[in-house]
């Protein structure tokens, strides 16, 4: 599925649509290009998931946990990481396998520690603010 975005007032919209697009899925994976809007994405997805939380990357936590009415949403920044064993660290395979919302930013730095299932979302910029976003189901 290809969606665009001409401005950030769309995303709300597009949001609902991944969701949707997602079914039962819970682990989303977010490819893009630092400044792509990967965090501002992941924002209006925890919006419409119900969470009422400061929704901010978490570059150097590594992980923030929201509450949502949908339930728990975990999210990774993983551009910091060295290795994967910084991965391995933090649990990070306990909150993939959890059944809760995994939002992952930079995913290509723990290529051996995917799930099997997930959504991808790759973002690219098309000028300053339009955003084509590709989503496929694995």
């Amino acid at each position: 599925m290809i969606l665009t975005a001409s401005s950030v007032s769309d995303l709300p919209a597009i949001a609902s649509e991944i969701i949707s697009f997602a079914a039962n899925a819970r682990i989303f994976l977010f490819y893009g290009d630092m400044g792509a809007g990967k965090t501002t994405l992941i924002k209006s997805l925890c919006r419409v998931l119900g969470s009422r939380d400061n929704i901010t990357s978490p570059t150097f936590a590594i992980v923030n946990e929201y509450e949502a009415t949908a339930g728990k949403i975990h999210h990774f920044d993983f551009y910091r990481l060295k290795n994967q064993t910084e991965a391995l660290d933090i649990g990070c395979e306990e909150y993939f396998y959890s059944g809760n919302y995994c939002f992952i930013e930079w995913p290509e730095k723990i290529p051996d520690m995917l799930p099997d299932h997930f959504i991808s979302i790759h973002i690219a910029v098309l000028n300053d603010n339009s955003r084509k976003i590709t989503l496929d189901k694995f």
